[in-house]
Formats: structure tokens, sequence, C-alpha cells
């Protein structure tokens, strides 16, 4: 028996990087999935990539009636939810005294705001269902301490470690289980989009700020989305039961907690 056999999992910003490879672990473990993006049609790709069991669900985090829309599509097309991965999430870096309060809000909206109000629209369903379920937020290792340029990022990744705990004593009276994974560097797209920003902020040359990272991690490489896939895996099978408010660090060793 697969350990995700029958559940249905809700994964933000799944249309790919780190939530693609959720889903397609999770796929794996029998689990329906539904790919939930603000990109509905790069969403419909990659669930006809995955094929029978995943389906395309749009999903703007930092707009309520887009949340409620997407928890109700998951249940009429699974009947319930089990699992939600709270993975959506925006970054920006500046100096200190260049943030405008734009690129605050913009975070503030997706990372803070879009991870407390699709966890709370997924707590009621589940409630509702009334036999509990799995919540998995995506923090990140820059919640852990501040970094020089990404004052509003780390701020925001903070704020999840610290919903995480607050839910989780919350919920879990109702079977509801709330964790978090705290990933560190993880390559993909997005890192192109980081490393421009450094190579302006910095002065480095393209590519030199994403080689001078990898060198710094002591398991000596970026994470690929399968590193973290166990972990999102273990927090939504029945072997976490008993794991209540806790943020994992998986990040080659960059963190010890």
């Amino acid at each position: 028996m697969k350990r995700l056999d029958g559940k249905s999992a809700l994964i933000t910003g799944a249309a790919r990087g780190i939530g693609l490879g959720f889903a397609e672990a999770y796929m794996r473990e029998g689990a329906t999935v539904a790919i939930a993006d603000i990109d509905l049609d790069a969403a419909t790709a990659a669930a006809a990539g995955l094929g029978a069991g995943a389906y395309a669900v749009h999903l703007d985090v930092s707009d309520q009636d887009s949340i409620d829309a997407a928890i109700a599509s998951v249940v009429d097309h699974a009947g319930k939810l089990d699992i939600l991965i709270n993975n959506a999430a925006l970054f920006d870096a500046a100096e200190t005294v260049d943030i405008t309060r734009a690129s605050y809000d913009r975070l503030y909206a997706v990372n803070v705001a879009g991870t407390l109000f699709t966890m709370q629209a997924a707590a009621k369903q589940m409630i509702a269902q009334g036999h509990g379920g799995k919540i998995i937020n995506m923090a990140s290792q820059a919640g852990r301490r501040g970094e020089s340029l990404v004052l509003v990022y780390c701020s925001t990744k903070a704020a999840v470690i610290s919903m995480t705990q607050s839910a989780g004593l919350n919920l879990i009276r109702h079977g509801i289980n709330v964790n978090a994974i705290a990933p560190g560097v993880v390559d993909g797209d997005h890192w192109v989009h980081v490393d421009s920003l450094f190579a302006k902020l910095e002065g480095k040359k393209p590519g030199e700020k994403r080689a001078e990272v990898a060198a710094g991690v002591p398991a000596g490489r970026f994470a690929v989305p399968g590193d973290l896939t166990g972990m999102a895996i273990f927090l939504a099978s029945p072997e976490s039961d008993y794991i209540v408010s806790q943020t994992y660090n998986v990040d080659g060793g960059q963190w010890m907690s």
C-alpha cells in the first residue's frame, strides 16, 4: 500500500519547480493532486504531463474569492481535501533604504496573507469533513536568519514559521497537523531572477552569485526539488500524526536547530 493512497491534495504554486516536484511525488504515493497556480495555462499543461490523478485549479493566493473557489473546486473534483501544501511565494531583494511599499505589500500579500488564508480555508474544509488533515507550509532558511539584502523576504518566511507554530497548536484538536519545511537554496528557473537581482545589487557577473551560494552549502550543491519530496511525503502521511507545529530544515546543512 502506498503512503498517500486515497488522499486528496492541493499544492499551491505547483505548475513548476518545487510545487511540481511535490505533485509528482504525491501521485507516486497514490494521492490525487490539484495543481494550483495563478497561471492556469501552465497548471493545465503540468497536470496533463502528470496524467490521470492530477488536475489544474486556478488560484491567486492574494485573493480570497480565488482561494475559496479553489478549495471548492478540489472538493467538487475529489470529494474532499486531505492535504494542503502552501508553496506559492514571491522573492525580492533590495538595500534596506531602497525597499518600496509596493514590494513589501506584494510579498506580504502572497507569502504571509496567502499562506494564512489558504491555510484557514483548507482547515475549515478539513474540520467540516471531520477526519483531520495535513497542512504543510513552505518556510525557508531565510526565515531562520536575516540576510543583508533580503529584509522583506526573510521576514515573510519568519512569519510562516511563526504561523505554523500557532496554527499547529490551535488545529491539532481537530486532528489537523500543521508543520513546515524550510529549504535552503533550490535550483530552478527562479534562480535566474534571484541571480539577476544580486548581480545588479552587488555588481556581480551573471551566474557569479549562484556559484558563490552553491559553494557555501555544506552538502556542496544546490538542492533539487527531489531533495525535498521525502519530507513532504512524510509530513502528509500517517507517520507524522504526532508531529505538531514543527519546521524541518532540508537545506544541505546550512542551518542547524
